[in-house]
């Protein structure tokens, strides 16, 4: 088969496309932008890739899957449709990709790429198609010569009732994406129900609130009574969380933060439940390395940690602010600067007192234009709803020389070379933070 991707170079489609050429298709693809996954593809899975879209990239194609990013007036999009090409979403396309593998989904609203990679290092043997970078195999897919899958499942489209599992991990559940699922909690909420009840084994967090209350066989894991002893330590001045888990011992695992141990300990009950030994898991966990832009230390002197976050809810930034904290005061920083790119309007506006709650105790806020992720501009003034904290407002970072570099109007109006420094935000941030264009 010959298959071409419009928006290969997004994480979750570019993830389908190394994993079908690993099993033997030919791939194609197409984005706005050359990137490091567009590369990534053309130079290890022999992809033709062409930047930008063009309607000639689909000649050739059996089949075109595309993004749920990509639009119907996209050139590609009209010329597959008018050569009678069998177009797919991703959110379809996953209905045949993993139709007869044994799958084991993770979802939820915060955690599931953690948890996903965790579980790939639990399970060595396995497929792993996850949304973001693990770091442990360099890659956001792992193949193996064998049906098992571990997957990152997605909330957002509902495209995890299309995943078939065979195991589902929810980690949590809040209302997120509501644009959607049309502002209805009940269909939201539907949702999550019908992507367990596929699964022939569940693993839930049975301390949340909807989680708790569905009538489901599931195995349940109670975070305040089973993770014991939570404790954060430095492993060659890198963050590590160790914890009891039930009456199953200590673990270590990299990281800081309870939200840590709990992804964890969800991954550790699904690779037990599906006949993984206690201590083969027990030191698979020690080879977890974290995965790229989740308190991802891109620099670490001395006096001046660097951090790249992909925290774009209140909720996620809340918990790594805690944990930020913590490895301040263990690497004997004195202050802590936010960097923040605000992620689509529709989130900034309808998470908006959450997202200023979720900055309290930081030293010094920098707050840059809202990344829009192709939604069109709404007035928002974040100078106002966040004044108590006096913040910055920018409008690109980068960092030289070990400096982060602050702009507005094409001027440096402020230089941060010490202290714990972290950027949070699912856009283009990760490039500004890490000095690299893009």
């Amino acid at each position: 088969m010959n298959t071409h991707f419009i928006g290969i170079g997004g994480i979750g489609l570019s993830a389908l496309a190394k994993f079908l050429a690993n099993e033997g298709e030919h791939i194609s693809g197409s984005d706005i932008r050359q990137s490091e996954i567009t590369n990534d593809l053309a130079i290890n899975f022999n992809a033709k890739v062409t930047i930008p879209h063009h309607e000639d990239a689909v000649k050739g194609a059996d089949r075109v899957i595309y993004s749920a990013a990509v639009r119907p007036n996209n050139p590609e999009y009209q010329n597959a449709k008018k050569l009678g090409i069998d177009i797919y979403s991703r959110k379809d396309a996953l209905k045949f990709i993993l139709c007869d593998k044994e799958v084991y989904a993770v979802g939820g609203a915060h955690g599931k790429s953690t948890t996903s990679a965790i579980l790939a290092s639990l399970i060595p043997d396995s497929n792993a198609l996850i949304g973001a970078i693990s770091k442990e195999f360099g890659s956001n897919v792992r193949y193996c010569n064998n049906n098992k899958v571990v997957f990152e499942a997605d909330e957002s489209d509902e495209s995890f009732l299309n995943s078939n599992p065979y195991l589902a991990i929810v980690t949590n559940v809040e209302p997120e994406h509501m644009e959607y699922y049309e502002y209805d909690e009940n269909r939201f909420y539907n949702a999550y129900k019908n992507f367990l009840s596929l699964a022939k084994i569940r693993v839930i967090n049975a301390e949340d609130e909807f989680l708790n209350s569905l009538d489901m066989d599931s195995i349940k894991l109670y975070p305040s009574k089973d993770i014991l002893n939570i404790e954060f330590v430095l492993v060659d001045d890198k963050p590590y969380t160790k914890f009891e888990l039930k009456d199953l011992g200590v673990f270590e695992v990299f990281g800081f933060g309870d939200h840590i141990a709990l992804d964890a300990s969800l991954a550790i009950m699904a690779a037990k439940e599906l006949g993984e030994d206690i201590e083969d898991i027990r030191n698979r966990l020690k080879k977890y390395k974290g995965i790229k832009k989740r308190f991802d230390i891109i620099q670490n002197n001395k006096n001046c940690i660097v951090i790249d976050d992909y925290g774009h809810h209140p909720t996620e930034i809340k918990a790594t602010i805690k944990a930020l904290k913590v490895f301040k005061d263990l690497r004997g920083l004195d202050k802590l600067t936010i960097i923040w790119q605000p992620h689509k309007y529709s989130r900034t506006i309808d998470n908006l007192p959450g997202f200023v709650k979720c900055f309290e105790g930081v030293d010094k806020l920098v707050i840059l234009p809202i990344w829009s992720a192709g939604e069109l501009e709404v007035a928002i003034d974040l100078k106002g709803a966040f004044s108590s904290y006096s913040p910055i407002m920018a409008d690109r970072i980068t960092k030289e020389d070990n400096i982060v570099k602050v702009y507005k109007d094409n001027h440096v109006i402020k230089e941060i070379s010490d202290g714990l420094i972290t950027a949070f935000g699912a856009g283009d941030i990760t490039y500004q933070i890490r000095g690299e264009s893009h």
